[in-house]
């Protein structure tokens, strides 16, 4: 399975328009490769280095498995939102 976005790229800083101190919405996430059998997938997006330590930006659940493409602006139906740090 792979997830990706076309809004960065690999290796580089996530561009502000997507932080708390730019617009606070997600990129744009691509989702390819999900095995046979899988019946939701979940998204807990965490940022290890942190000041403070280990902090949680987002956290989705109940995506549908057929899902290839959403953001915070473009949520599946019936996806679910968890708290973030």
């Amino acid at each position: 399975m792979q997830l990706i976005s076309t809004d960065f790229n690999d290796g580089t800083c996530i561009p502000e328009k997507f932080s708390g101190d730019g617009e606070n919405i997600s990129p744009e996430l691509r989702i390819s490769g999900v095995p046979e059998g899988t019946t939701c997938l979940a998204l807990i997006m965490d940022d290890p280095d942190a000041p403070q330590g280990t902090f949680v930006h987002w956290v989705l659940w109940d995506i549908p498995f057929s899902t290839s493409v959403f953001s915070s602006k473009n949520l599946p139906e019936g996806t679910k939102i968890g708290k973030n740090g």
